[in-house]
């Protein structure tokens, strides 16, 4: 109801093609109400006569994750004396080795060195992997070489990537989990996707 306010056309559950929850874990702070309790994450360590550490993070959330590692490496640095000083501060997640006002040329430069991308494929490509997407592609020269197509612009070759490099298992982890590709394709490609990693997974 709320959604077809801002549609000309109403909007119903059979219009639906995806759901997903966001789940925010808070710690517990006897807070009179969720909305009160704290925002910040806790991290306890128990160590019982010297034996190894076991760390536990309550609460936190994913865009302070790189603060909350060094936290975690603060709280173990008492029984793990090598540890040496935080590095992350000016490290990039694979492939976000670039600036953010670079995005535009970088976009141009994989439809160049792959020139079968129109922009929307290479636009994808770049927002997903950054740089990496020249890692993705590596060795094509033409459409024919990224394998089979299973719907919208996603192929065997960025499949097998994700296989290869991100850990993807299921056709899930790669319309959903890695991307949103799943909003683009049918129940029939989202199956014959499916039965193709199995059968690679098999072999």
């Amino acid at each position: 109801k709320s959604a077809s306010e801002y549609f000309k056309n109403s909007i119903g559950l059979n219009d639906i093609v995806w759901t997903f929850s966001g789940i925010r874990p808070l710690f517990d702070d006897n807070s009179s109400s969720a909305q009160k309790a704290t925002r910040d994450y806790r991290i306890e360590t128990t160590a019982i006569n010297g034996s190894l550490p076991l760390t536990n993070v309550f609460g936190g959330k994913i865009t302070t994750y790189r603060k909350l590692a060094e936290a975690v490496m603060v709280e173990l640095k008492p029984f793990f004396n090598s540890l040496g000083p935080s590095w992350t501060k000016e490290s990039t997640l694979p492939g976000g080795d670039f600036l953010i006002s670079e995005l535009p040329s970088l976009i141009i430069q994989l439809q160049k060195t792959f020139p079968f991308l129109d922009k929307k494929w290479a636009k994808r490509l770049i927002r997903a992997y950054g740089t990496d997407a020249f890692s993705v592609l590596k060795g094509c020269s033409k459409k024919t070489h990224l394998g089979k197509v299973f719907g919208w612009n996603l192929t065997e070759k960025e499949v097998r990537w994700l296989m290869e490099n991100e850990w993807a298992e299921t056709a899930e982890d790669i319309l959903w989990r890695r991307s949103k590709v799943g909003l683009r394709l049918s129940m029939n490609e989202i199956n014959e996707l499916s039965s193709w990693i199995s059968s690679v997974k098999n072999s």
